[in-house]
């Protein structure tokens, strides 16, 4: 293996957009389509894969901005080119789309080295565990009872994963009476024995998240995350002050200095960090060392199969979000992927990389022009 094999030679760029099953919301977003921007990075015959899920302006940010900077480095060497990334966006703003274009990136050049020294990803980092605890995510605002009674079934029953979450906060927390009946259909479905959590993506104010906590206490919610905006860090720990669940924010952290914040605020139980939002699998980790500095374990949310080796090799490590869109999607574009049966996902130990191989054929039909 020469240097000029190791010379990261292209970034590959592609955007695609795949309508959802149905209208979906949550309780401040609703939507009817995702774009997944997919990166492909080349040495020498390997190839590494990541992906982010933004909008597509992200792909050209990545061919115009971020490929010039880390093109030419020896792909081997990740940190220099996070940092050579992070450098070269300081005036388009690293918080925001650029930290979803350099996790992309960043993933890409993670699983690229894993293939060419023939390892598994989650053993080049080294594994703290042999399984990946999940929890079934989805249960939108937009869902009939019928629709949300049989998702939640899928879950608990049919997958026998122990743990599911749905979205509350309907119309930015205007309608706390549906609220309210969906998380007693949810615990009505799931039984005693399956965690409830739930999610109002920042939809209610602080004193109003806690009063449908105690409306719902008979309904023993375990997790409450995002009660408040997650940029309302005082909220935050207010909620958390207020309520027995646990308090989860941080999804859409970009910098390592949005989790610092968070965590020294004591705003959190659990902090989510997200790998394909965060600056990729190299932030993940500092975020993970800075969260274990506060006492906190992480939670990673959404791009489930991308998340997978990350979470294996992270010791303070909670679950991560089996998010329905993002299952859909990785399993249509990706053989590989992986099972949630039983509650928990294994990394594979069977191919390099993160496990994963591109159908490109598959995938073609969703691609956009970016």
């Amino acid at each position: 293996m020469t240097d000029s094999t190791l010379t990261l030679k292209s970034l590959g760029v592609s955007a695609y957009t795949i309508p959802t099953s149905t209208p979906e919301a949550d309780g401040t977003y609703t939507w009817d389509a995702t774009t997944m921007v997919l990166v492909q990075a080349t040495a020498g015959e390997w190839t590494g894969i990541g992906w982010t899920y933004a909008p597509a302006a992200c792909a050209a940010l990545i061919s115009e901005t971020l490929e010039p900077a880390v093109v030419g480095l020896n792909c081997f060497d990740v940190p220099a080119a996070a940092e050579a990334m992070a450098r070269t966006v300081r005036n388009t703003s690293r918080p925001g789309m650029a930290g979803y274009a350099i996790s992309a990136v960043d993933c890409a050049l993670w699983d690229l080295k894993a293939r060419i020294l023939d390892l598994p990803l989650h053993r080049l980092f080294g594994a703290a565990r042999t399984a990946v605890d999940v929890y079934g995510s989805g249960g939108f605002t937009t869902y009939s009872e019928g629709q949300l009674r049989t998702q939640l079934a899928g879950w608990a029953g049919d997958q026998e994963i122990p743990r599911v979450k749905i979205k509350i906060g309907q119309d930015r927390g205007t309608n706390t009476v549906r609220d309210l009946a969906r998380i007693r259909q949810a615990r009505e479905t799931i039984g005693p024995g399956v965690q409830l959590f739930v999610d109002a993506n920042g939809g209610y104010t602080a004193k109003q998240a806690v009063r449908v906590f105690e409306a719902s206490a008979e309904q023993d919610l375990a997790w409450f995350e995002e009660p408040v905006s997650s940029d309302h860090l005082a909220g935050l720990r207010q909620v958390r002050q207020s309520v027995t669940a646990d308090v989860a924010a941080g999804e859409y952290g970009t910098t390592l200095f949005y989790f610092q914040r968070m965590c020294e605020a004591a705003a959190v139980d659990c902090l989510q960090v997200d790998v394909s939002r965060c600056g990729g699998f190299t932030e993940w980790f500092r975020a993970s060392a800075v969260a274990a500095a506060h006492g906190l374990e992480v939670s990673g949310h959404c791009a489930p199969n991308l998340t997978v080796p990350a979470a294996a090799g992270t010791p303070n490590f909670r679950h991560l979000e089996w998010f329905h869109d993002h299952v859909r999607i990785e399993e249509l574009f990706f053989d590989g992927t992986g099972d949630p049966h039983g509650g928990s996902v294994r990394p594979r130990e069977d191919r390099p990389g993160n496990g994963l191989t591109l159908r490109a054929r598959d995938a073609e039909k969703y691609r956009i022009n970016a």
